[in-house]
């Protein structure tokens, strides 16, 4: 008999890192509801780049004491995604690496304006099936005493 690997849990919030993005920390909101992970993002625009197509974007991190950052990245994919007010719009797809606690994984993010949101992440379900459990009461379970102590003033 196979024995399932060990699940670490994560609260409804977390901060995560997208080391290939940006080298900073970003509040994500942890989100079983939602199929695909989203990131906030601006002027979205495609181009070619050596005959393959890339997405520039402008990442905001909602900081205000971090600019925001113009970001190039290979395409993976345009895809239709129902938002959460259930309107379906077009957006574009990309994969990159995330940090969430000790764990690193590749992962899928529609590009969105999130400007009205709370948090400039979502991390949707695809991306936590068979790596994470969530606890919906808790908060920054995988962030260290320091941080979570700072972030639950």
């Amino acid at each position: 008999m196979a024995v399932k690997p060990k699940l670490q849990t994560v609260g409804w919030r977390e901060m995560v890192a997208l080391p290939d993005l940006t080298d900073v920390r970003i509040p994500a909101k942890i989100d079983t509801g939602a199929r695909t992970s989203s990131l906030h993002a601006l002027a979205i625009e495609r181009f070619d780049r050596e005959g393959h197509r890339w997405v520039r974007f402008l990442l905001d991190l909602g900081h205000q004491r971090v600019q925001p950052v113009t970001v190039e990245v290979p395409r993976a994919d345009k895809r239709v995604v129902t938002s959460s007010n259930g309107e379906a719009e077009e957006r574009f797809i990309i994969k990159t690496w995330v940090e969430l606690g000790e764990i690193r994984f590749p992962a899928e993010f529609s590009l969105t304006d999130r400007s009205d949101m709370k948090f400039p992440i979502l991390i949707g379900r695809t991306a936590l099936r068979r790596r994470f459990l969530v606890d919906s009461g808790r908060s920054y379970l995988q962030s260290s005493a320091e941080e979570r102590k700072r972030l639950l003033k």
